[in-house]
């Protein structure tokens, strides 16, 4: 952890830009380097002063913060806090299409907050940008040029599982959503496994988020709902605050349990219904994301004969978790996010899970 972050904010708005100045040097450890009215001079301060973190706007004048967020990890690869509006539609399109720009996640705007309100939005806001200040980006997000500088070798690590997935379970946490619309994109309208995801996100960002990956697939995306039956063509987004669980009828169970690994919604929570659900037939994915939760779940997965497969670490913004997985020895294959999205359209009406390897 550094001892003192630098951090460039960006906001056309200057009471915005006073309201986070005075959010991030009211606690210690940080220093405001400078602060850019639009994206164009983002782009030219991140250059010349290399903070180590950007805090950047959504809609700005000349340069919007999607098209500055694409400009700096092309240029300047720099970690990249999105602080958005959460009740607006169109700017959360835009913020978590930052996201998939290179962007590690996305904060809630200060807006006409009550004291207590304020404080939340304040220490959300400190507790992001020092996290990511951590975050090595510089080889990761490289323009249009990323998916040649990436390794796509899968590693196999485990023997094939002979049952067909029944359930696909999904963690994520820094960097997933731009690797869930990444794999969700290309995966066909008629895909007959349902997915649930647990991907740790802002509080207020799950419907927004649930919808941008609405809009780049063909399957149908939204949250949770508690007692809604698993099917097929649909993704599961797990909502705020609450643990995502499947049962063995095939349903959604939503509970407010103790966070796991600091995490609620936890993975862990999430793979060891699916474990206890589908047994064989469940397979857990573990997407690019900082910490361990998931892994004890995962290790669940792989008792019950399920199939575990972990994002590679050339293709995760942060390679903790699938690291943690790998490491603890509960993966069977280790695969780049479009070499994942193959394997799951591979499975897509098929008997079983078998594979031809002559």
């Amino acid at each position: 952890m550094k001892d003192m972050i630098r951090v460039l904010v960006v906001d056309d708005s200057p009471l915005v830009r006073t309201i986070l100045v005075s959010m991030l040097t009211s606690v210690p450890g940080f220093e405001i380097v400078g602060e850019a009215k639009d994206g164009e001079e983002a782009v030219r301060l991140t250059a010349s002063l290399h903070p180590d973190v950007v805090t950047m706007d959504i809609r700005m004048p000349r340069v919007n913060g999607l098209e500055a967020t694409r400009q700096i990890m092309r240029a300047t690869p720099t970690p990249i806090v999105v602080v958005a509006n959460s009740v607006y539609e169109s700017d959360l399109n835009i913020a978590f299409n930052a996201c998939e720009a290179g962007a590690l996640t996305v904060v809630e705007k200060p807006r006409g907050l009550s004291e207590t309100d304020f404080e939340a939005v304040r220490d959300q806001l400190v507790t992001t940008v020092r996290l990511m200040a951590d975050i090595q980006v510089v080889t990761l997000w490289s323009n249009d040029q990323q998916a040649t500088q990436v390794t796509r070798r899968p590693v196999r690590l485990g023997a094939e599982p002979a049952v067909r997935p029944e359930l696909i379970a999904i963690g994520a946490s820094t960097g997933g959503p731009g690797i869930l619309h990444q794999i969700l994109r290309v995966l066909p309208s008629d895909f007959s496994i349902p997915i649930v995801v647990v991907q740790h996100i802002t509080p207020g960002f799950g419907q927004g988020f649930a919808q941008w990956l609405g809009s780049v697939t063909p399957l149908r995306v939204a949250l949770a709902q508690d007692g809604e039956r698993l099917a097929p063509g649909r993704v599961f987004i797990a909502p705020d605050d609450l643990h995502l669980t499947v049962t063995a009828g095939g349903t959604i169970r939503l509970e407010r349990s103790e966070p796991v690994s600091g995490r609620r919604p936890s993975a862990t929570c999430l793979f060891q219904s699916a474990a206890e659900a589908y047994g064989p037939a469940a397979l857990g994915i573990i997407l690019t994301g900082m910490g361990d939760d998931g892994v004890e779940g995962l290790a669940a997965i792989r008792r019950a004969g399920g199939r575990v497969i972990a994002q590679n670490e050339e293709s995760c913004v942060v390679y903790g978790t699938p690291k943690a997985a790998v490491e603890r020895g509960v993966v069977d294959q280790v695969l780049a996010p479009d070499d994942i999205a193959s394997t799951l359209r591979g499975f897509n009406g098929r008997p079983d899970a078998s594979v031809d390897n002559d």
